[in-house]
């Protein structure tokens, strides 16, 4: 429904998460992220890969040149050797480099089985390059202890000749050593065999149960003449790990004690006050008044103003509310009695309506009539000054005018009372012409009706704005009605019409304008002090 409609306007009835439940997701999801980049890890295990792949190249590299001094230094000149080099484009030939970049990419290339086992050989291979194999052997064996990579020397027909096993026997089958012996390097990944236990998340990464594999053609006069075979396993992710389980754990550690601090926080901050509110607006709305206090705890700036605001707004609405209740009791009491009074004068007179004997006389008729005039007039005056509460209560309607014109208008309304400004200059008052007679009438009518000859007003320029003091000669007010006198319907002149309206009129006036009035001490009569806002000459608030 609408605001318009009369009843309370509600949010649609669909689900929707609330903050706590928010912000335990946040946190949920800032606790996790460091568990959820272990995911996707695998562009780290693919540089590890390369790493690896780059430092098996160098060392081949390293290896195949030593090789072919010796070949061309050792072996006779007129030894067999494999196939010609493949053909380099003409820049790269007249190059002085020739840089081999490692390739592989766990997220593309296939991860071979594990490399097939060695075979007999289809000839033996000759007892120059055997001689070789044997004499560089133990360089290979010593380098392998450092870098933890397993180095082979093959010769041109892919027999092994120099290693730590496989001696005589031909890997000529296996696919990127048959690249390597046409004269091009070839590297890939296969499966590995540990003899060492996987760490526990190995199921997660393919880069715990690889290895790496190079295959490096040495080249002697423009022909292949052996093959340095190379290969060892990447670092592994979950290896390193493992291996720092206790930095680890504290740092994970440390984000879950961050995540439960700003957990913490939120809560202090943001939910708790909130639900603190919730519960607050609950028991407001339940008619609990003593709901409508300020929070234990506001959290943050921004939601210190708005509970503020809100808890303002209930008291006000609370406020407004009891009022409400209160005036129209005491309008209903206010207009029963004109109506009862109107009510049976009229049923007197019809009863003696069409009665031959016991008629009412000329004079009791006028007298039942009397009654009724007054009564009606009684409630003209009830429903002008209802008028003008509720124009008073009214947001202000701007304007200003000069206290001289209202006093003029004054004299005219009330020509037995003597009314004199005192002061200096005409002041000008923040508030409009009607405005500024509802006020000063009101005053004026009370002063007069309580005996008054003489209403004197006094202006005279303040901090707080335009200061007006309003007295008079009258009867004054008794000690005991003073706490009353601003109270809707409360006056000692009901008989005489009054209604007891005017300075509740007259306090609303002032206060939707900024001001306000107060009753003073004085020893004759009565006196109000007014204070409203500065204007301006031009028209405006000062």
């Amino acid at each position: 429904m609408t605001a318009g409609s009369g009843h309370p306007v509600r949010a649609a009835g669909k689900w929707r998460p609330g903050l706590g439940l928010v912000m335990a997701a946040v946190l949920g999801t800032v606790l996790a992220l460091p568990l959820l980049g272990l995911l996707f890890f695998r562009v780290y295990e693919t540089h590890l890969v390369r790493e690896t792949e780059a430092e098996l190249i160098g060392q081949s590299a390293v290896f195949a040149a030593v090789v072919r001094r010796e070949i061309e230094t050792n072996l006779p000149p007129d030894l067999p050797l494999g196939a010609a080099a493949p053909e380099r484009p003409a820049a790269a030939a007249a190059g002085l480099y020739r840089p081999v970049l490692p390739r592989l990419d766990l997220a593309t290339d296939p991860v071979l089985p594990r490399r097939p086992e060695a075979r007999p050989p289809a000839a033996p291979s000759s007892a120059a390059f055997l001689a070789l194999g044997a004499r560089l052997t133990p360089d290979l064996l010593e380098t392998q202890r450092v870098p933890l990579a397993g180095f082979r020397l093959l010769d041109p027909a892919g027999t092994v000749i120099g290693g730590r096993d496989e001696i005589g026997q031909s890997l000529a089958h296996v696919e990127e050593i048959a690249v390597a012996l046409t004269g091009r390097p070839r590297s890939a990944v296969r499966l590995r065999v540990s003899a060492h236990e996987p760490p526990l998340l190995r199921s997660i990464s393919r880069g715990t149960g690889v290895r790496v594999f190079v295959a490096m053609p040495v080249m002697v006069r423009g022909h292949v003449a052996g093959v340095i075979y190379a290969s060892r396993t990447p670092s592994s992710v979950f290896k390193d790990l493992y291996r720092e389980r206790r930095k680890i754990a504290l740092a994970g550690g440390s984000v879950a004690l961050i995540t439960l601090l700003i957990g913490l926080l939120f809560h202090r901050a943001i939910t708790g006050p909130v639900r603190a509110l919730i519960a607050r607006i609950r028991a407001i709305e339940a008619g609990d008044h003593t709901a409508i206090r300020p929070l234990n705890h506001h959290g943050t700036a921004e939601f210190a103003v708005l509970a503020q605001g809100l808890l303002t707004m209930a008291a006000k609405l609370t406020r407004r509310s009891d009022f409400l209740t209160g005036f129209v009791a005491h309008v209903s009491h206010e207009l029963k009695s004109p109506l009862t009074g109107i009510r049976g004068a009229a049923e007197l007179l019809r009863d003696d309506v069409g009665v031959p004997a016991g008629a009412m006389s000329d004079g009791e008729r006028r007298r039942f009539l009397d009654n009724i005039l007054a009564d009606t007039r009684r409630l003209t005056a009830l429903v002008g000054r209802l008028r003008e509460l509720a124009r008073a209560e009214a947001p202000p309607t701007h304007g200003t005018t000069r206290l001289a014109m209202v006093l003029a208008e004054l004299r005219s309304a009330f020509p037995a009372l003597a009314i004199e400004s005192r002061g200096g200059p005409d002041p000008m008052l923040d508030l409009s012409a009607d405005n500024a007679r509802i006020v000063f009438g009101h005053l004026a009518d009370n002063a007069a009706r309580h005996g008054a000859r003489h209403l004197t007003i006094e202006s005279a320029h303040g901090t707080g704005g335009l200061r007006l003091t309003v007295s008079d000669d009258g009867s004054g007010i008794s000690a005991n009605n003073r706490a009353r006198i601003f109270d809707a319907f409360f006056t000692t002149r009901r008989e005489t019409g009054g209604t007891g309206m005017g300075l509740a009129i007259v306090r609303a006036m002032l206060g939707v304008h900024g001001g306000a009035i107060e009753l003073l001490d004085t020893g004759r009569g009565a006196a109000f002090l007014l204070t409203l806002p500065a204007a301006r000459e031009d028209g405006g608030s000062g």
